[in-house]
């Protein structure tokens, strides 16, 4: 196996970083099934509302989740897909 001297890895390894929390885990996973709202998420999860906005705040900053806005809601779908690769492999 050869060794790529050029290749960072270092956007890969944030992604790795973000995902090795359980419930971004979890919400990732999910969200790679359907596209959700934040009270579809904590309802599914039994969080929180506000333990999981913090999640999909740190998901969204690191690139790996996007959301849309739907008058009043916001439907969050993974973008990464880096992310997916990890999620179907696991």
């Amino acid at each position: 196996m050869a060794f790529d001297k050029e290749k960072k890895f270092s956007a890969e390894a944030d992604v790795l970083k973000v995902l090795g929390h359980p419930i971004r885990l979890k919400i990732v996973a999910g969200l790679c099934a359907r596209e959700c709202n934040v009270k579809h998420i904590w309802e599914c999860l039994g969080l929180p509302q506000a333990t999981v906005s913090q999640h999909l705040a740190l998901l969204k900053n690191k690139g790996i989740i996007e959301g849309k806005r739907d008058g009043v809601e916001v439907h969050y779908s993974v973008t990464n897909e880096f992310a997916k690769r990890i999620i179907n492999t696991i």
